[in-house]
């Protein structure tokens, strides 16, 4: 059984009251004590506290003494049996092998600061998006950030398509059946629909995480990757780039041109390539004794430290600036440009593919009227090659050209992927693929 008493330490005049905790456990006796935030003084504590019997008097002052003595001892009472309490509620529903000082001084503080209860998680699926987000928003690049806000957006307008606010229970088969039927009449593409999917799973399942109840169908939703075309510049088509009349190019176009040649050789996102510069290069001897140039980075979307051999060809670029990269420009003027630089060098034959349209587009223009937010879908069909050239050409170009010259171990090295499986992947190369190629050492 435990016991609490309370003990005046300081020699100070006025001070705080500590607590001590007396209790017997597996035949051992055990004292601990502990500061409380109840302030007495040195001569109430010693002389009047513990006084329960007075004398009967006539004085009036005397009497009056002895009412605020009474008043004070009932006010300390109550106060240190509230503590009292406390201690021991605490202690009887523990573990006494973790009680210790520590332990003591921390139910003390609780009693003066509880803990404040968490309040619940949002069990709502929007909702419970922005808690999510809130969660991971330290973890993550701005990329992933945001690609989960689009999906967010595209969740709340299915909301009020639907007007019903889907519960974190509800993600279940006839979910995604509606969910899909509602982005395929929005004109959404398959894979961006399966990529949505893949993100409320991840909400999902970090609600599930958190013991929130989700459906018993969740593990099972299947968002499958549909197989598209793999556009990339070939060795031939970089050469008709490289080789434009300088007359036909306007300063931007030509600045674009060669941080297209650029990323095909390095093999680089535009989040990495456009931040180049002079002095991120540096030069080692190899084996033979001749200096190499690398330049050294860490990528935006992975957060790995690259180092990366620079071709010959962005040597020759580098030269012709003073050893200075073209000059940085933003994601969409220059997916611009490098459509234009393309459609000069006359990369113009016909092939698959989809690109990004403007859904009002025919309409606002008969209607002669601009929309102050345009809605963009890809749209899958037959295009001039020029028209579906995008910023991460030049990566899948790298990899794509160089597959099979070089060791894809080195491949791999250079664009960053972490599995030989997901640079096949990346390449589009089936299983069917591979078996031909290695009828070649046959």
């Amino acid at each position: 059984m435990a016991t609490v008493n309370f003990l005046y330490r300081s020699i100070k005049d006025k001070a705080n009251l500590q607590v001590r905790l007396l209790y017997r456990f597996n035949d051992k006796d055990f004292v601990f004590g502990a500061n409380t935030k109840f302030e007495t003084t040195k001569n109430y504590w010693s002389e009047q506290h513990k006084q329960r019997k007075f004398k009967k008097t006539n004085d009036v002052i005397e009497s009056n003494k002895i009412q605020d003595i009474k008043a004070k001892q009932t006010h300390v009472d109550a106060e240190l049996n509230k503590i009292e309490n406390h201690v021991l509620n605490a202690f009887n529903s523990g573990n006494p092998d973790e009680v210790n000082k520590d332990w003591l001084q921390t139910q003390i503080d609780n009693y003066y600061n509880p803990p404040q209860e968490a309040e619940p998680l949002p069990k709502g699926l929007l909702k419970y998006f922005d808690y999510f987000i809130d969660c991971k928003k330290n973890e993550i690049t701005n990329g992933t950030l945001k690609k989960y806000n689009v999906s967010k957006h595209l969740l709340q307008r299915y909301e009020l398509e639907k007007k019903t606010a889907i519960q974190i229970i509800d993600v279940n088969d006839k979910f995604k059946l509606d969910f899909e039927k509602y982005c395929l009449k929005q004109n959404y593409a398959p894979n961006t629909i399966s990529k949505d999917l893949r993100t409320l799973k991840t909400v999902c399942n970090h609600a599930k995480h958190n013991g929130i109840k989700t459906s018993h169908q969740l593990e099972t939703i299947k968002t499958p990757q549909y197989k598209t075309e793999k556009i990339y510049l070939t060795f031939e088509e970089l050469l008709k780039i490289e080789k434009i009349d300088k007359r036909r190019l306007n300063d931007n176009y030509n600045n674009a041109k060669d941080w297209l040649i650029i990323s095909c050789y390095t093999g680089q996102r535009i989040s990495d390539f456009m931040r180049f510069t002079k002095d991120m290069i540096r030069h080692e001897k190899n084996k033979d004794g001749v200096l190499k140039p690398f330049i050294e980075f860490t990528q935006v979307k992975t957060d790995k430290i690259m180092t990366v051999a620079l071709h010959p060809k962005v040597i020759e670029i580098l030269d012709k600036r003073s050893g200075n990269f073209p000059k940085a420009i933003s994601d969409p003027k220059y997916n611009l440009y490098i459509k234009q630089v393309c459609r000069i060098a006359k990369i113009t034959q016909k092939i698959k593919g989809s690109k990004l349209n403007d859904l009002n587009k025919e309409e606002d223009e008969k209607k002669n009227k601009k929309e102050d937010v345009k809605q963009y879908r890809k749209e899958s069909g037959i295009y001039p090659k020029w028209e579906l050239i995008t910023s991460h050409i030049g990566r899948r170009s790298f990899a794509t050209n160089f597959y099979g010259t070089i060791p894809t171990t080195y491949l791999i090295n250079v664009t960053g992927h972490s599995t030989e499986a997901m640079f096949l992947n990346y390449l589009g190369k089936s299983n069917k693929d591979l078996a031909m190629e290695i009828t070649n050492y046959f």
